[in-house]
């Protein structure tokens, strides 16, 4: 008997616009991910702009990619600043307490804010709060962003850029709990006032400042630092929240069986593990709401993905791992969470960019193949920006795995339906109702699927896992038919829509 799946879609009832940054990205010094993933220097063979690989920055324009974090992680917080800047040749190297290696520091702020512009994205830096000061924060901030004339101003100058970097998005702080200075959430939330006190933008605008959160359900950290930022004090019936903007958490579904070895009951395993990212959010968002009445304090996921053993003969502490079609369903399960709770998630930034953890990309010498992962950020970006709407999955489950879910999102008068289909085997019949449409005609259908669940791309066999459009021919009164094990979008042009 075939499986079964219905979706109804209300465009009369929109659940707030989803904020482009929810597809956002990391990169943090930590194995090659900046060195030989994003920085190969200047006099290298391999083609690049500057010392960045050209090939890499030209797979991630087609991401479209909103904004990108670093330098860190945890190493962010044994990371100063001044290392990363003046000729490369008089820069210090200095010891990566955290990840097993030294730190030539070729790769500093000028390198990555270039690296941000050809790509596209916004930046978003982390300071150091574990081994920093407020004063060195202060200066880092002078050094981005005065448009004056001050001495900080004039080395940025003196180091090729005049104009400020004008940086919004800035972290004080990563996972203060534990590699972040193994604080408690009160005195956290003490360190975090002092810290943004002088986290100033030094330009005409704002700077968006953003607090450490908890790892996963650790609700005490969440509590105890809204409470203690807060004071418990009450003003006009609002929690006096002072100097935060967003408040960032982190989630590891970790790992089933390994990257690429697992059986279809290790399959279920993971997205199990991935789809408890809904419970997360909604216990925060139950928090930060007491707390925030006016909801002006966003929730950022700014770590999460999966975390697999890594590769063999890689350095354990690197975090090499490959990435099967299985991780991609991982991402497309995540990003659909993040779409449905666009009323309080505001960026998300996936764990890592090339060659860590969930990347989107692998490289090995002049080498590049683009992962499962990073087929999955390429057509969900016509999420970016649109309104998210409502809609009901209904299917059976398998190993308490919906095996159909997904997400739905209004955009310049295009409904884009992003349908994941989790069963490791069988196909699913799919019969979408779309209410409040008006004059409505099918535009696309995109399809990840492979035939293989352990399927995924190497440097030798680089196209396994790709997108292939969809038959739209094939499609008839709104019912389809989904591949087993697959992520899938489709697209509706919509001249009537009817939306509150």
């Amino acid at each position: 008997m075939a499986l079964i799946g219905k979706i109804k879609i209300d465009l009369g009832k929109e659940k707030g616009k989803i904020n482009p940054n929810i597809y956002g990205h990391f990169a943090e010094h930590l194995g090659e991910l900046v060195y030989n993933g994003l920085w190969v220097g200047s006099d290298s063979s391999i083609s690049n702009i500057d010392g960045i690989r050209k090939d890499v920055v030209e797979a991630l324009k087609l991401l479209n990619p909103p904004v990108i974090r670093w330098p860190g992680g945890c190493f962010a917080d044994d990371y100063h600043w001044r290392d990363g800047i003046g000729p490369r040749e008089d820069r210090p190297t200095t010891v990566n307490i955290h990840w097993d290696s030294t730190e030539s520091n070729e790769f500093g702020t000028h390198e990555f804010l270039q690296f941000c512009e050809l790509v596209g994205a916004k930046p978003y830096i982390c300071s150091n709060v574990g081994s920093g000061t407020p004063k060195e924060m202060r200066d880092w901030l002078e050094y981005l962003n005065f448009t004056g004339e001050s001495t900080l101003s004039n080395l940025r100058a003196k180091n090729g850029h005049p104009e400020p970097f004008n940086v919004y998005y800035f972290g004080i702080g990563n996972e203060n709990w534990g590699c972040g200075g193994s604080m408690s959430p009160k005195y956290y939330a003490y360190v975090y006032k002092r810290f943004a006190t002088f986290a100033h933008s030094f330009n005409d605008g704002d700077l968006y400042k953003i607090a450490c959160g908890p790892f996963n359900y650790n609700v005490y950290w969440t509590r105890g630092f809204f409470r203690n930022l807060c004071e418990n004090k009450l003003i006009g019936g609002q929690w006096r929240l002072p100097l935060i903007d967003g408040f960032a958490m982190h989630y590891y579904c970790g790992t089933a069986g390994t990257a690429t070895k697992y059986s279809k009951k290790q399959w279920y395993e993971l997205l199990k593990k991935a789809r408890k990212m809904q419970g997360y959010i909604r216990l925060h968002k139950l928090i930060m709401n007491y707390y925030d009445r006016k909801k002006k304090v966003g929730l950022i996921v700014d770590e999460w993905g999966t975390w697999h053993k890594t590769e063999e003969g890689a350095n354990p502490r690197w975090l090499r791992q490959q990435n099967t079609i299985r991780d991609a369903l991982v991402a497309a399960h995540t990003l659909d969470i993040f779409n449905n709770n666009a009323d309080i998630v505001v960026m998300s930034n996936i764990a890592q960019t090339v060659n860590v953890l969930q990347a989107m990309i692998l490289t090995k010498d002049e080498k590049m193949v683009l992962t499962p992962t990073y087929y999955v950020y390429k057509i969900y970006a016509e999420h970016q920006g649109g309104l998210a709407v409502k809609t009901k999955f209904k299917s059976k489950k398998i190993h308490r795995v919906p095996i159909l879910s997904g997400s739905a999102s209004l955009k310049d008068n295009v409904l884009s339906v992003s349908m994941v289909n989790s069963h490791a085997s069988d196909e699913i019949v799919v019969k979408i109702d779309i209410k409040g449409a008006g004059n409505i005609s099918l535009k696309s259908w995109q399809i990840l699927a492979t035939e293989d669940i352990h399927d995924h791309n190497t440097f030798e066999d680089p196209e396994v896992v790709k997108v292939k459009a969809g038959d739209i021919s094939e499609i008839s009164e709104n019912k389809m038919i989904l591949p087993p094990a697959s992520v899938n979008i489709i697209q509706y042009e919509v001249k009537e829509a009817k939306l509150k």
